[in-house]
């Protein structure tokens, strides 16, 4: 199969039929925020199209495309939101290979290449995974491996989605398929608005030195979306706790302990000092979500508990225990006493009566 290049509006087919279109994306993503797009592979029945983003703007196109059509994908989460500012609204009606053979039982993050050589017993290159997908024109090898990243989905929806019809897990894959839809195009657009909670070491401090850590994690997220640069170039955890919970007195003192964080200029560390020596407000502490300590004692053995329980349910079910309920969830729910938004829906139905009972009071 040799697939078309396109590389100007309007030259996209719009095939007939129902059948589901193969979706991939080669981008970049070595030293800046956002992913940089390079490759839209596209696959239909017998054809096959690589639409090369960086010639002209290919979003009208692909939104013309994938509305109205299921779209396979494998382990779409990157793809979607390197794709997310071409697809813009359009709904998604996307099914995820890499899930699906989880929930039927063949394993946890299965590669493309391991599915495809598992389900359909054909072995395909993987050799330009880290090539550079941003030159012109690419290599015969690059085609070939892009090509080759969409020309099985299609036999693997066939197989995955009888097979989920089977154990009547297709609710439970179509619910995980659209909170990955709707968390890729999140993160683009945005932050996390109580970033500090991902830091237990810091669930002692105080509540103002808490609301500290917390602006600095935002104005970093919010730097590094306007520079798009990595956030740790902006700066790293290990500075952002340190200097949150020791400000400096003076702005050369900060400059002296961030050297070396790469994209931190004169003006951001202007920035930063500025929100590093400002008291923080009653907004700022009303606000504040409070980070979870680390599980000890009652808590911690009710963690455990519920980790037994949550095992011998997944061997049950024949799925991974970190797919079925991830541990961090499980340490959420000791801590918080709240049942965490991640096992809403189908896991709730299957968790909460024997997870409950095991919270403590």
């Amino acid at each position: 199969m040799s697939a078309t290049w396109i590389d100007h509006a309007n030259a996209l087919p719009s095939p007939g039929g129902h059948a589901p279109l193969g979706l991939d994306t080669e981008f970049m993503r070595r030293n800046t925020f956002f992913p940089k797009l390079a490759l839209v592979q596209v696959a239909h029945a017998h054809d096959q199209w690589l639409v090369d983003p960086l010639a002209f703007d290919a979003g009208a196109d692909l939104r013309a495309l994938i509305a109205g059509r299921a779209c396979v994908m494998h382990s779409a989460g990157e793809d979607m939101e390197a794709l997310a500012p071409l697809l813009g609204d359009v709904a998604l009606d996307l099914f995820d290979t890499q899930i699906a053979a989880a929930l039927c039982g063949l394993g946890p993050g299965l590669s493309y290449q391991k599915l495809v050589a598992v389900l359909l017993g054909i072995a395909i290159p993987k050799d330009e995974t880290r090539s550079d997908w941003l030159q012109r024109p690419l290599t015969a090898s690059q085609l070939e491996y892009a090509e080759q990243d969409v020309a099985h989905l299609a036999a693997l929806h066939e197989r995955l989605s009888a097979e989920l019809r089977q154990l009547g897990r297709s609710d439970w894959h179509a619910e995980d398929c659209t909170r990955l839809v709707q968390r890729a195009r999140q993160s683009r657009t945005q932050a996390d608005r109580q970033p500090q909670r991902g830091f237990a070491t810091a669930a002692d401090w105080p509540a103002e030195t808490q609301a500290r850590l917390r602006r600095v994690l935002l104005w970093r997220d919010d730097a590094a979306r306007k520079l798009d640069r990595p956030r740790p170039w902006i700066l790293d955890d290990a500075h952002a706790l340190a200097l949150s919970q020791q400000p400096p007195a003076t702005s050369q003192e900060l400059f002296e302990r961030v050297q070396g964080q790469r994209a931190l200029r004169g003006p951001q560390r202007g920035e930063l000092f500025v929100l590093l020596r400002t008291p923080a407000t009653p907004e700022e502490l009303a606000e504040l979500a409070p980070i979870p300590p680390a599980p000890k004692g009652e808590t911690k053995r009710a963690v455990d508990a519920m980790r037994d329980v949550v095992h011998v349910a997944a061997t049950k079910l024949g799925l991974p225990a970190g797919l079925l309920c991830p541990r961090r969830l499980i340490e959420e729910l000791a801590v918080t006493r709240t049942w965490p938004a991640g096992l809403e829906g189908w896991r709730r139905s299957l968790l909460e009566a024997q997870l409950a009972p095991l919270v403590p009071g």
